[in-house]
């Protein structure tokens, strides 16, 4: 084996890594996250939990990424403890759907059929599809799509260039001996763990071996152990992942390394033991890349079969492993809601764009909830202080603050992964919608002082007056109520008819003004009262404002732009006869 035939082999290794990654990213953004929903849903038994980890891992490709996303889900309170073990073992039994489709490469056959079967033949018609799906295709779902082609090729490719690089290690008995060490099964799991330990994916570490394997030389007693050893390996993802996660989350990395390191022991037990007493005729045979995916296979399958019902024990030895301190639940029930709530955004789900994004967008909802809730507390306050319910509207700005700071920061980090189109017009328009969502909680408090001032100085608006507030505050009560369902279901028809009411509620602001000038001639409202008021209107009708560009953010993202500003003058052109009959129907409703 020369030089060139090692160059060879790494660039193979290259080709391999990029294009497992390139194809597990297309999956995870033509998943859009939806998989990884069904992981916090659907976990409330460990069959179901097995079952999913399965289904998820099978089409991401990664078992080290799902459960990199269950620690999260752990750590921010989403999964149990017990949900997880149940995902974790399924993980490992979705791992070898790659190690049978890399299995391919190992047919033999001169048949057309067989010859079509085999890698080399299907992936250069897979590649080509693929780059046209990527280059003629504008839909962002069918470009995903083009791109997990690509990636399955290149990774096929990949595959390929490391057997044909590997091959003239037949022809060297040293290869051959170097190969025997490993027959010790202690040497043959630390070789399999610490090569997955450095590559992080044992989908990978397995690909390599059965590259190893096309050469003829790696025998079954050789292979069994570095297996076992690659299944170890895949560990160190979790146990990195877990560190600076909670006491909760690091134990969910602990059962996922206890899983496999009780696995391999009772594997490698049950083998040698069966071994010395009957003996396996195939143990000194060569093994092939089929025979690896099937030891490989029969692992996982047999391990979870035999560790799902002690699922319990493996989640006390994992308490045992990481122990509680009373201390701790002292601080969990004095954490503030805000503080939980923002665990959502953990840094562990940017591996997987699309689900953070759905966790931005829960994290969003919840803005607007504490913000909408915040304004409607407020209004209720004009006229009728209250100094407890006061001091609640200013707690739901302040958390209304923590929300925007936490939020954007973790969508800044957000849009630097690679993210589909949807994905990413989304990303954007949350990034308009929060500094919305934060600006309705600042008027909240604004009216609060106004309604404070009022309370403290014993003065109180005229019965013309509070009748006009009235009106004004059930059309800002309707604006925030179809503002925020249009926003949260992403109705753009709900969406669409928000400006004809905030041109209304426009209307009543400069209306009721020129009703107070008129009371003011005429002696029946004070000075002081007119601030108050005047304050009281530029709240409500800037309120208005905000809900107009949050419907106007959704309905132009859905249109690829965000000029909300030369949409809204459109919208408002006298030749668009919708818009008028909407804001006349507005104005007979909301009449003073």
């Amino acid at each position: 084996m020369d030089i060139f035939s090692v160059l060879s082999l790494f660039g193979g290794l290259a080709l391999f890594l990029f294009g497992m990654q390139y194809m597990g990213s297309g999956l995870e953004k033509a998943s859009g996250g939806k998989l990884e929903k069904l992981l916090e849903k659907m976990t409330d038994n460990p069959i179901k939990g097995v079952l999913l980890g399965v289904a998820v891992t099978a089409v991401i490709q990664s078992s080290s990424a799902t459960t990199v996303m269950v620690v999260g889900f752990v750590n921010s309170g989403i999964m149990k403890l017990g949900q997880a073990v149940g995902v974790i073992m399924g993980a490992n039994v979705g791992t070898t759907v790659t190690a049978w489709i890399l299995s391919l490469s190992g047919i033999q056959g001169d048949s057309v059929v067989m010859r079509m079967l085999k890698p080399e033949s299907f992936s250069p018609v897979i590649a080509l599809i693929g780059v046209v799906m990527i280059m003629m295709c504008k839909n962002g779902k069918k470009r995903e799509i083009g791109s997990i082609l690509v990636g399955f090729a290149i990774l096929m490719y990949g595959m390929s260039a490391m057997s044909s690089a590997v091959k003239p290690l037949a022809d060297m008995p040293e290869f051959g001996r170097i190969l025997l060490i490993f027959n010790n099964p202690v040497l043959g799991i630390i070789a399999g763990a610490v090569l997955t330990g450095i590559i992080q994916s044992s989908s990978a570490s397995v690909g390599i071996l059965q590259a190893l394997s096309s050469t003829g030389m790696l025998p079954y007693s050789t292979a069994v152990p570095i297996i076992m050893g690659q299944n170890i390996g895949t560990c160190v993802t979790a146990m990195i992942s877990a560190i600076g996660a909670c006491k909760n989350g690091k134990r969910a990395a602990c059962v996922h390394l206890y899983f496999n390191l009780i696995g391999t022991l009772l594997f490698l037990t049950g083998y040698y033991a069966i071994d010395a007493i009957v003996g396996f005729p195939f143990a000194d045979e060569m093994i092939t890349e089929q025979g690896i995916a099937v030891i490989h296979t029969a692992f996982n399958v047999i391990t979870t079969l035999v560790l799902l019902p002690f699922s319990k024990k493996l989640e006390k030895l994992a308490c045992l492993t990481i122990r509680d301190n009373p201390k701790d639940a002292e601080e969990a029930g004095a954490e503030h809601a805000v503080e939980k709530t923002a665990v959502m955004l953990d840094d562990r789900f940017l591996a997987t764009p699309a689900f953070a994004l759905e966790q931005c967008t829960g994290v969003a909802n919840q803005m607007s909830e504490v913000s909408f809730k915040a304004i409607k507390r407020a209004m209720k306050l004009v006229g009728n202080y209250n100094e407890k319910e006061a001091e609640k509207v200013r707690n739901e700005e302040e958390q209304a603050d923590v929300f925007e700071d936490r939020l954007g920061t973790y969508l800044v980090k957000l849009s630097s992964r690679e993210l589909s189109l949807a994905d990413s017009k989304t990303a954007t328009r949350l990034l308009h919608d929060i500094g919305d969502y934060e600006r309705i909680s600042d008027h909240a408090v604004n009216i609060v002082d106004a309604a404070k001032e009022m309370h403290e100085k014993h003065i109180s608006f005229s019965d013309e007056a509070v009748h006009e507030l009235d009106v004004i505050s059930a059309a800002i009560n309707e604006i925030l109520d179809r503002t925020q369902k249009a926003v949260i279901t992403g109705d753009l028809e709900a969406a669409s008819h928000i400006e004809p009411l905030e041109q209304v509620i426009d209307g009543l602001r400069d209306e009721i003004k020129s009703r107070h000038i008129d009371r003011l001639r005429d002696g029946r409202c004070t000075i002081e009262l007119g601030f108050i008021l005047c304050d009281i209107l530029t709240n409500y009708e800037r309120v208005s404002d905000h809900c107009s560009n949050l419907a106007a953010c959704l309905i132009k993202s859905a249109e690829q732009s965000f000029e909300t500003h030369k949409f809204l003058s459109e919208m408002k052109d006298p030749s668009n006869t919708e818009y008028k009959s909407e804001y006349e129907n507005f104005g007979k409703k909301y009449a003073i």
